[in-house]
């Protein structure tokens, strides 16, 4: 046995992360919107070409921020994969909105965008498009389907940063999009996030929601000589130093996306000859896609136990894991919302999923050890 763990996640710094905390404890502003939120802010908008981007203390709260600018009511109900992190549903229903669940595609994950205008219904408020691993969903399509029904688009990039569907930014194609910065993320900042308002109709409210309702943005940018409560909201922003930290990694979030790929792109060829053999599936990246290297996973065949191969694999101290445990299945799940259609593929490969360690720093070693001691495993079944 290798006595070295390696670790599915290693959160990355770019060494300016402290500095920067420290000038913003000098600068004498710790709360929200100070210098380096600013500059993130007009980093992100120029990036991704939103007419608004607006850090947030976390992805959630960008979501949630989204469906209060949809006025999201009792009984609306919204679009979405249940294969996902629960905080996509969450942010709706916490509105009262009732989310109905779509199967996803075998390939990418993703929700299967031939499958969401039959759950449309004269109830349909948006669309959630979840771009799982850091791969877009068929955005072209999911638009088409929401203009021809008037219904609104929200891109639930968390795990998109930096990744693109044919050359746009995720996040910038829909009426909104979140982003995470969570330390499992590419970018991080440890907890955050951010929303994009990419429908002009909506920057100004966006603020205003952000900061308790009020119009404080306009006041802290001299328009107005005061400022009063004009809406409803919630405290969306984080601290200056969450803002100080995201800021180093913003500057080095190319260099940090490069990094990432070259290594799932080792991964990818390293799995090759083990999906020949068939005992597991790689990721699959459509033409139009331009992946972040967030996650590689790989898929087991049918019938094999997913709790010992991740049980071996610890043994030999490689912490390898699964993914999202289905919304649709979950008591809340069933309490709230409502499939529309079969969810063969999302029952399926929810228990196929493993994820392997991908973190920048992990050697040529290590990854050959992880991929060679996972096919032997799998071989040996």
């Amino acid at each position: 046995m290798n006595s070295d763990i390696i670790p599915f996640n290693r959160p990355y710094l770019t060494g300016k992360e402290l500095s920067n905390i420290s000038q913003a404890y000098s600068n004498s502003q710790l709360a929200g919107d100070g210098p380096f939120s600013r500059r993130c802010h007009q980093w992100l908008q120029k990036q991704t070409g939103s007419k608004s981007a607006l850090l947030t203390h976390s992805c959630t709260a960008a979501l949630e921020m989204a469906a209060l600018l949809l006025d999201i009511c009792p009984g609306d109900e919204i679009i979405m994969p249940s294969y996902t992190f629960v905080s996509t549903a969450n942010a709706f229903v916490l509105r009262g909105g009732v989310p109905v669940f779509v199967d996803i595609r075998y390939d990418t994950l993703n929700i299967n965008e031939q499958l969401i205008e039959v759950a449309i219904t004269s109830r349909t408020k948006a669309i959630v498009a979840v771009h799982y691993a850091g791969v877009a969903c068929e955005m072209d399509s999911i638009l088409a389907v929401a203009k021809r029904h008037s219904v609104r688009v929200v891109e639930d990039a968390a795990q998109g940063v930096m990744a693109r569907y044919k050359g746009r930014p995720l996040g910038s194609l829909g009426d909104l999009g979140a982003y995470s910065f969570h330390e499992t993320k590419n970018v991080i900042s440890g907890e955050g996030g951010c929303l994009l308002v990419n429908n002009p109709e909506w920057v100004t409210r966006a603020e205003i929601l952000r900061q308790k309702g009020t119009d404080r943005s306009r006041f802290d940018r001299g328009e107005v000589d005061r400022y009063t409560w004009r809406d409803m909201g919630s405290s969306f922003l984080p601290g200056e130093l969450t803002a100080a930290f995201l800021w180093a990694q913003l500057e080095e979030a190319d260099q940090i996306t490069r990094e990432r790929v070259k290594i799932w792109r080792r991964y990818q060829d390293l799995t090759l000859t083990w999906e020949e053999k068939g005992v597991l599936r790689r990721p699959v990246v459509p033409q139009d896609c331009q992946h972040n290297g967030h996650t590689f996973f790989v898929l087991l065949p049918d019938g094999v136990d997913r709790k010992m191969v991740i049980k071996g694999l610890s043994d030999e101290r490689i912490n390898a894991i699964f993914h999202f445990v289905p919304l649709h299945s979950s008591p809340y799940g069933k309490a709230r919302g409502r499939t529309s259609g079969p969810m063969t593929n999302t029952e399926n490969l929810s228990l196929r999923i493993i994820r392997l360690p991908l973190w920048i720093g992990m050697t040529n070693d290590q990854q050959t050890r992880v991929v060679e001691t996972l096919g032997n495993m799998l071989t040996r079944r």
